[in-house]
């Protein structure tokens, strides 16, 4: 027994009161290498052994603000420095932009580096030695027990005065724990080879499988069910016609189902005479055509209808809406050249319904009273 060395002095105790109490007298009597063992967590236990707040907590600190802090910098350097590209109108340092990101890299960094840092470095893994683990000791404090367990290398520790002072805590089953050869000759195994190995070999065999996986079992039948389908990709070639050409233009005539055909496309006159305004002039009606004007109309005739674009000279700009020419067409016209085209101004016939070009139509109206206005119209 004499050549043992001696690592604690464990006692058990029967009720979380017993073990809180102990744990009081522990802290006032001065021990500092103490450390009690419950088998669930107790509320009061950390304020009753007067324990510090745990540095894991500066851990993800520091690491959480340099994740931050390297996420902006390396998204301010692709955005702003390295290929610059304008989206949205919005500046090359769009801090908002950055802000969900930052807050990922936030939380992954500094959780990873929580938990590697406590197995690694508190639990000191992957060393799973200690001489409490398979003490009787141990089982009781793990199953129905409470127990506390007072170091040898605390600076207050006696034998004699520990074994005084579990006795006068009304501690029962008081017993000394010893050292084994291996928790003697105990080094740090975190660049043991075998670990190391460990790692390697999980690391390959993780690596192997998810390239296999995605490189070649998912190109493999059955697993490419969703990737050989009977279908026809655009621009792809076909073997069923005889030019070769997978993409067919729709059978002259046909018509889509619940499609209106234009009925006079590159008719501008039978427009005018045919067409008539069916929409009521009213403050809703007026809205949508303001609405879908600014959004489709505006950049190139500009809001007021005066043909002041502004595209800065990227396209020509059109003539005015107030023109003599323009405000002697009906609706009919004004509706067949939003609908078909003109010259250069493309059909909007794809973005807009029929009830929102004849709302424009009559927001164009308004445009043209508002600037011609009448001396009527001002009394």
């Amino acid at each position: 027994m004499s050549e043992k060395i001696l690592y604690s002095y464990t006692g058990i105790f029967d009720t979380p009161d017993e073990i809180i109490h102990a744990a009081e007298k522990a802290s006032e009597y001065g021990f500092k290498n103490y450390d009690v063992h419950t088998p669930y967590p107790l509320h009061g236990m950390n304020k009753a052994m007067k324990l510090p707040p745990s540095k894991l907590g500066y851990v993800a600190l520091v690491v959480g603000l340099s994740g931050a802090l390297a996420a902006l910098l390396l998204m301010f350097w692709m955005s702003a420095v390295d290929y610059p590209i304008v989206i949205g109108g919005k500046p090359f340092f769009s801090f908002p932009a950055y802000v969900p990101v930052m807050f990922e890299v936030t939380v992954l960094s500094a959780s990873i580096a929580t938990v590697l840092t406590m197995l690694f470095i508190f639990f000191k893994l992957p060393n799973n030695a200690h001489p409490l683990n398979d003490t009787l000791y141990m089982k009781k404090v793990s199953s129905d027990k409470y127990g506390i367990s007072i170091q040898a290398e605390d600076n207050k520790f006696n034998e004699a005065d520990v074994r005084r002072f579990l006795e006068d805590c009304d501690a029962k089953e008081i017993t000394a724990v010893y050292y084994d050869k291996e928790e003697i000759n105990y080094k740090h195994k975190i660049l043991e080879p075998k670990f190391i190995g460990f790692l390697l070999f999980t690391a390959l065999l993780t690596s192997g499988v998810t390239y296999f996986t995605l490189n070649k079992l998912l190109y493999m039948p059955p697993f490419d069910w969703m990737m050989e389908q009977n279908k026809l990709n655009p621009q792809a070639t076909s073997t069923v016609f005889d030019d070769g050409f997978g993409m067919r233009k729709p059978v002259e005539g046909t018509i889509a189902r619940g499609f209106t055909p234009y009925s006079f496309s590159g008719q501008p006159e039978a427009a005018e005479v045919n067409l008539v305004n069916p929409l009521p002039v009213s403050k809703s009606v007026l809205e949508l055509g303001q609405q879908k004007y600014d959004t489709f109309c505006s950049p190139c005739h500009g809001y007021y209808g005066e043909g002041d674009s502004r595209l800065r000279g990227q396209f020509p700009n059109p003539p005015s809406l107030h023109s003599e020419k323009i405000r002697t067409w009906k609706d009919g016209r004004i509706f067949h050249v939003i609908t078909d085209g003109q010259n250069i101004m493309p059909s909007y016939s794809s973005q807009l319904t029929v009830n929102e070009i004849w709302a424009i139509v009559h927001y164009t109206r308004v445009l043209q009273r508002a600037l011609n206005a009448k001396e009527s119209d001002l009394q």
